[in-house]
């Protein structure tokens, strides 16, 4: 379970305070896989910054009970002077798993060849995306944080594997997807939120949360 109680957060922009979340309380259960609809802007990243713990509420409660996946695409915990290789074994023992394995995995699903072995800096954005995803799915969570949809390559066999592994675990797992496109988050969630001036509107079905961003925005 992840829950929020009474969680307020807010950044001031040098010329006035942006309000993320105003008192926002809700739970994302095991087994029933949530999609946050925003516009652009709205403060997206940031809950879901907040979900994984990198980011703190200004006020209330951030309670977890489940094993929480880093955001899709987050680099935190990648050295860039480190190759690819000394990073999926880094990763492996801060999450306590075999290095062995989550660097054969990790080697496999991002196909980036003899760059495996090269450092993380002179990586391409695409390349990045890849390895980051790679590590994220060599973990096993109870809970997925994706920032607006699986990762934009140029890569037909990377997406193809990769989606494919995601869709498996979420037999198992939950995934939290926070978008501004509805189509992001269909594929995977049977409920929805919608974002709106620091309040979260919570429905039951991504039809009622579609109506209400439509008539929005």
């Amino acid at each position: 379970m992840l829950e929020f109680e009474n969680v307020s957060k807010s950044f001031w922009t040098g010329k006035q305070r942006k309000v993320i979340l105003d008192r926002a309380s809700f739970r994302v259960e095991i087994g029933r896989s949530l999609g946050i609809l925003a516009p652009n802007g709205t403060g997206k990243t940031t809950i879901i910054r907040m979900m994984a713990g990198l980011e703190k509420p200004d006020e209330g409660t951030i309670r977890k009970t489940s094993r929480v996946s880093f955001p899709l695409g987050f680099m935190g915990g990648v050295v860039a002077k480190h190759s690819g290789r000394e990073n999926a074994r880094f990763i492996a023992r801060l999450y306590g798993l075999d290095p062995d394995y989550v660097e054969a995995f990790s080697r496999w699903l991002c196909g980036i060849e003899e760059y495996f072995d090269m450092p993380v800096g002179v990586y391409s954005s695409g390349m990045k995306s890849r390895f980051t995803f790679s590590l994220l799915l060599a973990l096993e969570f109870d809970i997925y944080l994706i920032d607006e949809g699986m990762p934009s390559t140029t890569d037909v066999d990377f997406n193809r594997k990769a989606g494919s592994i995601l869709r498996d675990r979420l037999r198992s797992s939950t995934v939290v997807i926070v978008s501004h496109q509805p189509t992001t988050i269909e594929k995977f969630c049977s409920q929805a939120a919608v974002l709106r001036d620091g309040r979260l509107h919570m429905f039951e079905t991504l039809e009622e949360a579609k109506r209400m961003y439509d008539y929005a925005s």
